[in-house]
């Protein structure tokens, strides 16, 4: 059918500024999409609300509901929002969806100088108590005295190497995390556990495990590495290495 046809039943439903013989039923012989956009052109716009069709679409419109979205929809929503974010192997979720912020050797130092530590101050031995010749011996021929202003660095020193990890203090997973990150490249946080702590050298999964010698110390010292300017090239370098082929052959080799 041509324009004209088409022209002919736009005019003829077009009566009083109202569209007539509009059903679900009705199809015209031509495309009801032109038509309408037709008829709607000619129409004064003042004249516009009051056709049954914008009423129809408006009275839709505000009735919507979400029961209207098709099952399969909400089916793909569920799934979606069901994911969590797993770690494969070791079933552990990660700390946050978002990446944590790194920290400095210095706010972690602070951390240790501002904390309670008395519980772990008891068992270290500054100093060994000498009496007799040993005594004035170490006083003629031993090294000299420490500063006064020294030993409580000293004692806090020897302190931190008596904390181990704690997976609950914040700060604590912090350093992990920034380790782990400034080696590997990675934007993202890791879970604090898993296979890919032994890709930095720890034994197992769990690095809380594997710090016997002095304790917390040990991820202090990798953690000024990787945060100072003038060591970190140096320190990815090395772990660059020790994933290289021939190092990984002859770690297997020695198990």
């Amino acid at each position: 059918m041509n324009e004209k046809s088409c022209s002919f039943h736009n005019e003829k439903e077009l009566k009083n500024g109202q569209i007539e013989g509009v059903s679900a039923g009705y199809s015209p012989p031509c495309d009801k999409d032109n038509s309408a956009l037709l008829a709607f052109r000619e129409i004064p716009i003042s004249q516009l609300k009051n056709h049954r069709i914008l009423q129809a679409l408006t009275a839709e419109a505000c009735g919507w509901a979400p029961g209207v979205v098709s099952t399969e929809v909400l089916r793909a929503q569920g799934e979606w929002e069901a994911v969590d974010n797993i770690q494969p192997e070791t079933g552990s979720q990660t700390s946050s969806d978002q990446p944590g912020q790194l920290i400095s050797f210095s706010e972690a130092l602070q951390h240790f100088q501002t904390a309670d530590l008395s519980s772990f101050k008891k068992r270290i031995q500054p100093t060994i108590r000498r009496t007799g010749l040993a005594a004035l011996r170490h006083c003629l021929f031993g090294p000299p005295k420490l500063h006064q202003g020294l030993r409580e660095e000293r004692d806090l020193v020897l302190t931190i190497a008596q904390c181990g990890l704690d997976s609950q203090d914040p700060v604590h997973g912090r350093v992990l995390q920034t380790i782990y990150r400034k080696l590997t490249g990675s934007k993202f946080d890791c879970a604090l556990l898993g296979d890919h702590w032994e890709d930095l050298g720890f034994q197992g999964a769990n690095p809380a495990t594997d710090l016997r010698g002095v304790g917390f110390l040990a991820l202090l010292h990798l953690l000024y590495l990787v945060m100072d300017a003038k060591t970190l090239l140096m320190a990815q370098e090395i772990f660059r290495l020790s994933r290289h082929h021939i190092q990984t052959e002859k770690n297997q080799g020695k198990g």
